[in-house]
Formats: structure tokens, sequence, C-alpha cells
């Protein structure tokens, strides 16, 4: 019987759920790092790190493109809900050949937990500088699509049709809207976001460049929007918005719609 869940999965002997759970890298990302095929590099040293133990509900996949790189290229944390659907926890796909800004760790090394618990705040307005988003230590790959299409045919494989995200920022929310995602819970809030930062909402106002995070500019733009959002501007943390996808549909939802991800230079 072929499993259905990740707690399934993880019953299974080693090589097979470690090829399944690979299933996740996108064709397109092992093209472009020449990646081998058992993610092993010549030297004998794994590419790919697996974290599947059996009798946990939940995997861990860290993809590097050269064995001694800080960063993975990619990095998934999945895990079952209770009733055995498929929950994306995090995935994150960095350029690992560009500039890095440790906005997740402090000076002192302590994580930042992506800005939730402490902020390294000169990290952060450099790499709002970069053009990059709340979050994001590197520059990414453009390669979310690809990636979609490889998560759809992974959960397709466990014989189900829809599966969970939790996006930690603003920004990931609507992006997950242009791929085809829709909101269990959270639309209502993102919908209000986007009547705050209109022309004379409360939102909008407050995008007074009282820090490098608020600017007037931004408050049109989903990057904008999303650093001044991590800086704390609606009062309280951008939390409990979960989405889904239905595998091989798009849901058409839009909470900023004709959304720009930044403006013009």
């Amino acid at each position: 019987m072929n499993p259905t869940s990740i707690a399934a999965v993880n019953r299974l002997p080693d090589p097979e759920k470690r090829s399944l759970y690979l299933q996740m890298v996108p064709p397109a990302l092992m093209v472009r790092f020449a990646l081998p095929a058992d993610f092993v590099d010549p030297l004998g040293r794994p590419l790919a790190e697996v974290r599947c133990q059996a009798g946990s509900t939940d995997v861990v996949v860290a993809v590097r493109h050269r064995a001694e790189a800080i960063d993975p290229l990619l990095y998934a944390h999945v895990t079952d809900t209770m009733n055995g659907q498929i929950h994306v926890l995090l995935y994150i796909i960095n350029d690992p050949e560009s500039p890095r800004f440790d906005v997740d760790r402090m000076p002192d090394g302590q994580p930042t937990e992506f800005g939730a618990f402490r902020r390294n705040l000169a990290a952060e307005e450099a790499a709002l500088q970069a053009g990059l988003a709340p979050g994001q230590v590197r520059r990414g790959l453009r390669a979310l699509r690809d990636s979609i299409d490889a998560f759809d045919s992974f959960v397709a494989s466990l014989g189900q049709d829809l599966y969970f995200v939790e996006p930690l920022f603003y920004h990931n929310a609507v992006v997950f809207e242009g791929y085809g995602f829709t909101y269990q819970q959270g639309r209502r809030l993102m919908e209000g976001i986007h009547a705050g930062f209109q022309e004379g909402g409360p939102l909008g106002i407050s995008m007074d460049a009282s820090t490098p995070f608020r600017a007037p500019a931004g408050a049109t733009t989903v990057r904008g929007r999303s650093w001044a959002i991590h800086d704390g501007i609606l009062g309280y943390p951008f939390t409990r918005v979960t989405m889904y996808k239905r595998v091989g549909v798009h849901a058409q939802v839009s909470t900023f719609p004709q959304a720009v991800w930044q403006a013009c230079a």
C-alpha cells in the first residue's frame, strides 16, 4: 500500500523515503547547479540531508550546491496536519552565490527566528537596500513556479490533492496567491491590510519614513508593505495566516489587485 502521509513515508526503509522526499527538489535546480542524481559530490560528500525519523510526522530536506556551503540551496520543513494532510511549515530557495545578510542572527550569534524574537536592524536595513524582502538572508532564485510544480507532484504521489502552507511574511502570502493558493484563514486580515494601505488609510499614513522600513513609496508595493509590517506597523505580529493549494488548480484569489513587487528605480 502506498504511503499517504509524512508519518507513513517515515516508516519506509531509508532509501525509499529519501527518494520520495527528494522529489521536492525542482528539476530546474538540478540542472542549474549540476546536482548529481544521487546528491553526492565527486569527493563522496552528501549534498542532501533528509531528516525523517520513523515514528515522527515531519521531515526536513536540506540540499546544498556544494558540501561546504553555509546555507542550503533548498530547505523544506514539512509535516502532517492532524488529519494527515500535508502542511509546509517552511520552504526556502536561496541563491547560494549571492551576498549574505545576517538577518537570521544577531551580531553575537543569537538566532532572530526571522525577526520574531529579536531583530538585527543593521543587517535588515542592508538587505532592504539590496532589494531583499523580510526574512531573506540571500537573494532568491525566481524558482517558485518550478518548486510548486515539484511539490504538487510530490503531494500527488501520496494520493493527496491539496496541501497547506504557512506564509511567514505578508509578501509570502501575496506571492502564493499569484501561484494559485487561497486561504484557510487570514483572508480578511489580508484584505484589511490592503484597505489600510490605500491613500488616506491608517497604514498608508503611517508610512512616514520614521524608520528605513516605512518609506512612503512602499505603501503601493508588496515588498514595501511587507517590510513595514515586519517593522510593526500593524501594531501586532503578522500571524494566523494559513493558505492551501489544490494540486493542478489555481484559486484565482488576489487581496492586492495588480500588485507591484517594488517601485521602479
